[in-house]
């Protein structure tokens, strides 16, 4: 969907509604790199450290091996002891440090409480991420938007700080609840327009073919124009 993958030193922001995803993408890209021999850091804010380990697990992607080994470090951060600058300055010193290659910040809803305003966010995150950019440092910002299906909305408007933007949501068919991901923004070249079907399942993350048989996915409640053969096979 990126048309070759997320380049190195850019940021990816992943939007989407609770339990569509997110930080299971996040695991994803940590543990692929762990498997690669590079170092990870996850600041965790919204989720206990041992959840999001134990979830990883459950879906074949062996973080606690990682997380063991030394090559994914995920701390959990409570907003209410966090002061203003603390996190990019941790982010500083574990790059400077240990040579971290990817940072994820999940969710930017819980930094957002540790700032005095909105302003300060988005300081702090163009600071943030202009030097991990020139570090080669791959950033992942996972946001969390209001409402499950149908409309939905982002506490702040960041997008325009990523590189790529990446948008998961909810659509109803066939009588189940179903995710779907798209690429809306990729600054360093080309991406795909398609909207496709994600599942997730003891053997990690699927992304299936392109709904092109569906008009409406975005919006929650989406109309069927083909045969059955596509819905079958979602």
């Amino acid at each position: 969907m990126f048309c070759g993958g997320i380049d190195r030193g850019t940021s990816t922001l992943i939007l989407g509604n609770a339990g569509t995803g997110k930080s299971t993408i996040v695991a994803q890209f940590a543990t692929a790199m762990a498997r690669r021999g590079e170092r990870v850091v996850i600041f965790g804010f919204d989720e206990l450290r041992a959840t999001s380990i134990h979830r990883a697990d459950s879906l074949g992607m062996d973080m606690s091996e990682h997380v063991a080994s030394g090559m994914i470090t995920l701390q959990q951060i409570d907003p209410a002891e966090l002061s203003p600058g603390e996190l990019v300055q941790r982010a500083i010193d574990l790059v400077e440090r240990d040579k971290v290659k990817l940072i994820a910040i999940d969710t930017l809803n819980g930094y957002l409480h540790a700032m005095p305003n909105e302003k300060h966010l988005y300081v702090q995150l163009h600071e943030l991420l202009s030097y991990l950019g020139q570090r080669g440092v791959t950033t992942i910002l996972v946001m969390a938007q209001v409402g499950t299906v149908g409309l939905t909305q982002s506490p702040v408007e960041i997008s325009y700080i990523a590189d790529n933007v990446t948008l998961l949501r909810y659509f109803e068919a066939q009588g189940r609840i179903r995710k779907a991901i798209s690429v809306v923004k990729k600054r360093t070249g080309a991406h795909e327009d398609t909207i496709r079907e994600m599942t997730v399942d003891a053997n990690g993350l699927h992304i299936g073919e392109p709904l092109s048989e569906f008009s409406g996915v975005l919006t929650g409640t989406p109309n069927y124009h083909g045969s059955s053969s596509q819905l079958s096979g979602i």
